[in-house]
Parts: C-alpha cells; sequence; structure tokens
C-alpha cells in the first residue's frame, strides 16, 4: 500500500475508495516500501527546484553588480572623453594663441 498519497489522490484507508493505480504488488506486505525511479526523480527535481530557488538572490545579486560596473564604465568613459574635448579646446586656443604672437613678430 501507498503509504504517502499524493495531492490529487490522498491516502485513505478504505479499500473501496482507494485507487487500484496508487498499490504496486510487493513481496514485503507491510515493509518499507522501496522508492521507484519516479519517485527519486521526483526527489531530485524538487532538489534542483529548492537549489535554484536558493540560488535566485544570488543570481539577482550578480546581475546587479554586473549593471553597476557597466555603468560605472560607462560613467569612467563619459568623464575621460569630457576631458579630452576640454584639453583639445584648451590646445587649440594656445595653438591660436601661438599663431598671432608668430604673425605679430613677423609683421614687426
Amino acid at each position: 500500500m501507498n503509504v504517502f498519497g499524493t495531492i490529487d489522490r490522498p491516502t485513505t484507508h478504505d479499500p473501496k475508495k482507494q485507487d487500484p493505480t496508487m498499490h504496486r504488488p510487493s513481496a514485503e506486505p507491510f515493509g518499507p516500501e522501496v522508492p521507484t525511479r519516479d519517485a527519486f526523480s521526483a526527489i531530485a527535481s524538487r532538489q534542483n527546484r529548492n537549489l535554484e530557488m536558493q540560488l535566485i538572490p544570488e543570481a539577482l545579486a550578480r546581475a546587479h553588480m554586473h549593471e553597476r560596473l557597466r555603468e560605472a564604465e560607462s560613467e569612467r568613459r563619459a568623464t575621460r572623453l569630457a576631458a579630452a574635448r576640454r584639453m583639445q579646446r584648451r590646445a587649440e586656443r594656445a595653438s591660436m594663441r601661438a599663431r598671432r604672437a608668430l604673425a605679430m613678430a613677423v609683421m614687426h
């Protein structure tokens, strides 16, 4: 007799109400029932699902950190680009001053 039953087919002690698919012949009529391959796969599936559920916060944290690192890198790139543009404008102004100074020196 199946001792546990399922959610869909709970165990009953009335032989008329018992589902015939829930029984399997056994050499030991009252001995412990050995789990079948389906039971092992169900247990493994539940354990995998539980493990996956426990790892969800870790995966979310990893994704969050990855996103934060990507944002930080993007911000660093933007800062470097702004600094490069400032230095380019400063160099252009210095170049123009040097040209004017050279032109003034040539004219005198």
